[in-house]
């Protein structure tokens, strides 16, 4: 079986990627791959995505340096949606949390509660813009 053939790609020929740090079980982030993202991560075992916003294709950690290394790529049911479990290295999320899931809703969503500390500062991580 060629599992490329039992994904399903959207439209815009993307699939959303769900990354889990396999050590913890944590929800790190979520993004999108394309084929090609996807065969790159399978090829070099580093996490590459495709960019909605930018339209291009990124490593993570090619400007950061907090990168994530593959244990395991899966594929629900469906074949609609990828969890990768991975190593992380620094923090997932580029405004310097361990997870970009570090807020949760309170008081019927009126309120947002920070989760966890924040390893690094966007400055610390990418410099002053």
């Amino acid at each position: 079986m060629n599992c490329f053939d039992k994904l399903k790609f959207d439209a815009n020929g993307l699939i959303p990627a769900i990354i889990q740090e396999q050590k913890t079980g944590r929800v790190l982030m979520m993004a999108w791959m394309n084929r090609a993202s996807l065969e790159q991560t399978i090829e070099t075992g580093k996490t590459h995505f495709w960019s909605r916003s930018r339209q291009k294709f990124w490593m993570k950690g090619e400007s950061s340096g907090h990168t994530q290394t593959v244990k395991d790529i899966a594929f629900d049911c469906d074949g609609d949606t990828l969890l990768i479990q991975v190593e992380q290295i620094g923090a997932a999320c580029h405004e310097g949390y361990r997870s970009c899931f570090f807020r949760s809703m309170e008081d019927a969503g009126t309120k947002a509660r920070i989760t966890e500390a924040q390893l690094e500062t966007p400055e610390q991580i990418y410099g002053k813009k």
